[in-house]
């Protein structure tokens, strides 16, 4: 393949673009806020971030690289088909769900992180727990992506994979470390604008390409493949459902998307924010999906590629670049390089920046410094982008199973994350060892599963289980939703049942060393000052309240505070106060 410098130059002028907009962007955060708050300012950006440009960056957050090019190859594959391509329906609905649960409760309570309840609830320990799969998802999913990406640049322009690679992660990284939030809120609207129009108008292109068959036709008829709808079989409708919840459940508890949530100026505006990035989502896959009904209705012989198809040279993975490689002219697929480009930048920058305010926030401040200064947490923040993204970095040009790791990590958030954020929020009286009850359960579970993608084998075998060509398990049953709502009735049951335990005396009181239940006040707990400003939540709504054995069961298991939160405001905290 040639090298092409029209593509290069291309690549730069859209990259100094980027980087132009993101130093612009960490200029404003110099001049938002004060002195005081710069930390504060750089996870959530002043708590300002407005409608449409909340929107762009929450939609942007999951339309990155694995969202376009994963749903261009699901519609592809034979065996898949759109009715297999569950990303874009599975995280509209997560974005759906989560304003209208999750977004509220967690805004109105003006909490930093996703974890900030968490610590606040089961104490740092149990928050340094959570931290685990919550980085590993997010550091997994950067590599994954960059990795995405070298192989697209690689495809359409004959550079060096590792070199694309570093460039790209560097320039994400250098406006992601100046700016903070801001600087990718803003370059996400950029990149946005540029996945949107480049992969539309590589569309009609590709579609009037003389070996394109008419894609509706494809749809329904076998003409080089079988129909790119696809179809979900008796057999794997377990295996179709748990993905789908995997994706719809498992798509809520993310820092990229709750820094979105907690960046909004009000908990209104953070549920309006995920209802547009919802609707976002399932337009920016149609162009996609186009791509990927096109790449079934191409007759691979009538053009430069030729035989064998891409599917049996095994870069099915690649089809949407090698659409806008093959069937678009070439200054259109030079444009539809940098939107692909773009969607990888707008998903690594943010989960760098999710990884560093978690660890900076939860790990260093409320576990190990909770007297650091404004400016010391700020330079921990900008270390750990360093560090966090050079790791991404590195995984993706190291790691030959990086998509693997992610799968396994994703399935960790779900798994784990998922129900005790669940907990925390909605059922009253859950505790730290039900917390850790839960999150062990749910692991063991989920590893004893076993991954393909890890070749890590089974030791529970569900049934329906079979074994493929490589001689891989492959388990049919929906055992990672099993996993999660085991972890969650663990987490409610054992929790009530240390409750039980304490209360009545059967244990006493010394053995509740994580001071879960008897200790009225606890140093492992997090002070509500540490997580919450004043200004922003009633000053006695965090405050520990001793449990009434007259309760009913309904309203034992039920926190209703979730429910009837109104929005709180400084006047609203003084007069609750006096």
């Amino acid at each position: 393949m040639a090298f092409h410098v029209e593509g290069l130059v291309a690549i730069i002028v859209f990259y100094l673009a980027i980087l132009a907009v993101g130093i612009w962007a960490a200029w404003k955060t110099k001049n938002t806020g004060s002195d005081g708050d710069r930390s504060e300012a750089i996870i959530v950006g002043g708590r300002d971030i407005g409608l449409l440009v909340g929107g762009f960056t929450m939609t942007a957050t999951w339309v990155g690289g694995g969202y376009i090019n994963g749903t261009a190859e699901a519609v592809y594959v034979p065996d898949y088909g759109l009715a297999w391509a569950q990303a874009p329906i599975g995280y509209s609905l997560s974005l759906v769900l989560g304003g209208l649960f999750f977004a509220k409760p967690m805004r109105s309570k003006g909490y930093v992180t996703m974890l900030d309840p968490f610590q606040q609830i089961y104490g740092k320990r149990m928050g340094g727990l959570l931290f685990i799969p919550a980085l590993m998802g997010e550091m997994f999913w950067a590599a994954a992506i960059f990795s995405a990406l070298g192989a697209t640049i690689s495809v359409i322009i004959d550079i060096n994979v590792n070199i694309s690679v570093i460039i790209s992660a560097l320039i994400a990284t250098l406006y992601t470390l100046v700016g903070g939030l801001y600087s990718v809120a803003y370059t996400d609207v950029v990149q946005l604008f540029c996945i949107f129009l480049g992969l539309w108008v590589s569309v009609p292109f590709a579609l009037s390409h003389p070996a394109v068959t008419d894609i509706g036709l494809t749809a329904v008829h076998q003409v080089y493949q079988a129909p790119w709808l696809g179809s979900v079989n008796s057999l794997d409708i377990y295996t179709w459902l748990d993905n789908f919840f995997l994706l719809t459940l498992g798509g809520i508890p993310w820092q990229a998307y709750f820094q979105r949530v907690l960046s909004s100026s009000s908990a209104t505006y953070a549920q309006v924010l995920s209802f547009l990035a919802a609707f976002g989502c399932v337009v920016m896959a149609v162009p996609a999906i186009l791509i990927g009904a096109i790449g079934a209705s191409t007759a691979w012989n009538q053009t430069e590629y030729g035989l064998p198809d891409p599917k049996s040279k095994k870069e099915a993975d690649m089809i949407l670049p090698i659409v806008l490689q093959y069937l678009c002219p070439v200054y259109i697929s030079f444009f539809g390089l940098g939107a692909v480009s773009a969607a990888v930048m707008s998903s690594a920058d943010s989960s760098i920046l999710s990884a560093s305010s978690m660890f900076a926030r939860n790990i260093y401040q409320l576990s190990f410094r909770q007297n650091a200064s404004d400016r010391e947490i700020v330079w921990v923040m900008r270390i750990t982008i360093l560090l966090f993204g050079a790791s991404a970095t590195a995984m993706a040009l190291l790691a030959s199973s990086v998509y693997g790791l992610w799968y396994l990590s994703s399935d960790l958030v779900y798994i784990i994350i998922f129900p005790q954020l669940l907990c925390v929020l909605f059922i009253k009286g859950t505790n730290t060892y039900g917390a850790i009850a839960g999150y062990l359960f749910g692991l063991v579970l989920r590893i004893t599963g076993g991954e393909p993608y890890l070749y890590l084998q089974p030791l529970i075998f569900y049934p329906g289980w079979y074994q493929d060509d490589n001689n891989l398990y492959i388990q049919r049953f929906p055992f990672k939703t099993l996993s999660m709502l085991t972890a969650f009735a663990t987490n409610v049951l054992v929790s009530y049942l240390a409750k039980y335990l304490f209360e009545s005396g059967t244990l006493p009181p010394k053995l509740d060393f994580l001071d879960a239940v008897v200790a009225r006040y606890s140093r492992e707990h997090m002070d509500k000052a540490t997580l919450v400003k004043s200004d922003n939540i009633v000053l006695n709504e965090l405050a520990p309240v001793n449990p009434r054995h007259s309760q009913t069961l309904s309203s034992t298991f039920t926190n209703k505070e979730a429910f009837n939160y109104v929005d709180s405001s400084p006047e609203l905290s003084n007069t609750e106060d006096n």
